[in-house]
């Protein structure tokens, strides 16, 4: 964890009141895991007067010979991006940082996801992002496949483990990252809950469908057909409590393997607080610290 302060690099609307945001990090950006995230003081006064948590979103490289940022390759970690929405006033005073200007940063924070088991032993990765819930995703689909890339002994061990993405939004128009994934080589379904957009229902009703064949039983030992993801399968999620509540009962009916990434309110970001506990299995947690990602049979709604 490093205090620093970061460059604002480009500062851009996404859409509606989404932006995406990329300074110049790298103390950061190396050492970062997904699912992780940083403290952000946004303003320069005593209003407001807290920082903001906001997920890695991506890591950006610098190539060490010419310079320039590509998506990805042999280059050093130097930036962080960050794609958060406008819901106050601290996100409103971020959104009119220009190009040039500073901010006071503290990260990487908490910890990250458990991607170690991606892809191996035949294993499908599905993420599955409600809302803003698709900002830390991104960056573990891309360490994913990564580890699939370098990991898999052929085309056809890579073929199976690819990534599946679910992304869920209230309509079309809130759908995030849709491109973003699909760039990154996963394979996205869309379900919104007007119907707008691909599967008309939330995306925990989407996932749910497709495990349907399997009548409750554990994937892995069902017999007939089996889910049209394919078995066994290993789940990262982020998004809304409610989503995630149900994610955690449908991870405890089919026995899988499934790591959630909490959103909550964090005062301090480092622990000190308190502000951000959850009671788990072995008592109570902070989100700040000991997550933001849990095992979704772990915590006790």
């Amino acid at each position: 964890m490093v205090q620093l302060k970061a460059k604002v690099i480009q500062n851009t609307r996404v859409k509606s009141n989404y932006f995406h945001l990329s300074v110049e990090a790298p103390e950061i950006a190396r050492a970062a895991l997904p699912g992780q995230f940083v403290m952000v003081r946004v303003g320069e006064g005593l209003q407001p007067l807290l920082r903001r948590p906001f997920s890695i979103h991506k890591i950006g490289y610098r190539d060490t010979v010419s310079g320039v940022r590509p998506e990805t390759g042999n280059g050093k970690r130097e930036t962080v991006e960050i794609l958060y929405e406008v819901v106050g006033q601290g996100t409103e005073i971020l959104s009119a940082k220009r190009s040039g200007t500073s901010l006071d940063m503290i990260g990487p924070l908490g910890n990250g996801f458990d991607f170690g088991i991606a892809g191996t032993g035949n294993r499908t990765p599905i993420l599955i992002a409600g809302g803003m819930g698709a900002a830390p995703l991104l960056f573990l689909a891309e360490k994913i496949r990564e580890k699939i890339f370098f990991g898999a002994n052929s085309p056809a061990e890579r073929k199976r483990s690819k990534i599946k993405v679910l992304i869920g939004a209230r309509t079309g128009e809130h759908i995030l990252c849709e491109k973003e994934f699909k760039k990154c080589g996963c394979d996205v379904t869309i379900a919104t809950d007007d119907g707008s957009r691909g599967f008309k229902g939330r995306v925990t009703d989407l996932f749910t469908s497709r495990l349907s064949s399997v009548n409750g039983e554990h994937p892995a030992l069902a017999e007939g057909p089996v889910p049209p993801f394919g078995v066994p399968l290993t789940i990262y999620a982020c998004g809304p409590k409610p989503m995630l509540q149900v994610m955690s009962g449908i991870a405890k009916k089919y026995a899988l393997a499934a790591q959630l990434s909490l959103e909550s309110h964090m005062a301090c970001g480092i622990g000190a607080c308190l502000g951000c506990v959850i009671n788990t299995q072995a008592g109570y947690k902070r989100v700040c610290k000991e997550g933001p990602v849990f095992g979704a049979l772990d915590i006790l709604w």
